[in-house]
């Protein structure tokens, strides 16, 4: 079971990436807090979804806990059978996932988006990555062998681990927030400047406290992606792939064009790309290649399967 790249916009939502590269540390944090307040998450387990609630009901939720989406019509009879039973097992797993319910029909374009072929269809999505589940109606036993599978692989990939949730819980008040930590004040005014398009300060605010903390995950996250934007803020889109694509050994010109992959969604192709330059360039022109290759890691997140995949590819090319 492994998550597939999507992109909901076209082009990378930095949000999105840098809520999936915190998902981890937020987990660890809800964990601990629920630890020493007892307090039980809040919040429904089975809901209806549409285009306009998907990325604050889907996207977002799902970098706190695992959520099931069940595609499905009024007309579909399995879709009739299978419901149900999602539903009674959203109840009885208590928080460990939550599920999504989208009618096709009145939602075509995330029926489109998610490459449904028929319905029913049950995917997953953690911490933003879609992972496609099966379709059809499976018995009971076999759903419970994919749930325990899915949340086993979000715990384990992506530090995610849904809350427990007492009976009638839900909607309850939530737990006072957590004190702040050493460098949130900090974070957040990195976080501002970079959704306010300062990319230099940005730059600078993430700079100042990998300089106490070279360590800190999410300033190292953060910092990629700035530089990441201020590298292609002034690029001429056009004249960068043509370059690349006149010159398929100029080291300079891929490595432009890699960048654009990335900030367009493209990140397979990006990191496709700073393989393929690295394994047929030498010197100082490979090196090049290798370091932009990993510092687009960053901007993804180490435990991202692409990223991973990449980091063997690059192994490869270099050995």
């Amino acid at each position: 079971m492994q998550p597939r790249n999507m992109s909901m916009s076209g082009v990378v939502d930095l949000a999105a990436v840098k809520a999936a590269g915190e998902a981890k540390q937020k987990a660890e944090q809800a964990r601990a807090q629920a630890a020493r307040t007892g307090a039980p998450a809040a919040g429904p387990l089975v809901l209806d979804v549409n285009e306009a609630d998907f990325q604050s009901e889907v996207l977002q939720r799902s970098t706190e806990v695992p959520v099931v989406i069940d595609f499905w019509a009024e007309w579909c009879q399995p879709c009739k059978q299978l419901g149900p039973v999602l539903e009674r097992l959203a109840e009885e797993y208590a928080g460990r996932f939550v599920l999504a319910k989208i009618d096709v029909d009145a939602n075509q374009m995330l029926f489109q988006q998610f490459g449904v072929q028929g319905i029913p269809a049950v995917f997953a999505v953690v911490a933003g990555q879609p992972i496609p589940l099966f379709q059809g109606a499976v018995p009971e036993a076999q759903l419970r062998q994919v749930l325990d599978q899915l949340i086993q692989v979000a715990k384990q990939q992506f530090g995610i681990e849904g809350a427990p949730v007492a009976p009638g819980a839900e909607g309850e008040a939530e737990a006072p927030a957590r004190p702040a930590g050493p460098y949130d004040t900090a974070l957040d005014a990195a976080a501002a400047a970079l959704d306010a398009g300062d990319l230099g300060g940005a730059v600078r605010a993430y700079e100042n406290v990998l300089a106490d903390d070279p360590a800190n995950e999410e300033a190292r996250r953060g910092l990629a992606q700035a530089e990441l934007l201020r590298r292609v803020q002034d690029m001429d889109p056009q004249q960068v792939r043509k370059a690349a694509a006149d010159a398929p050994g100029d080291a300079q010109a891929q490595i432009a064009a890699a960048d654009l992959d990335l900030v367009g969604g493209h990140v397979e192709d990006a990191f496709g790309r700073l393989v393929d330059t690295v394994r047929r360039t030498a010197g100082e022109d490979r090196n090049a290649a290798r370091v932009r290759l990993l510092e687009l890691f960053e901007v993804i997140g180490p435990d991202d399967p692409r990223v991973v995949a990449a980091r063997t590819a690059l192994s490869r090319a270099l050995f």
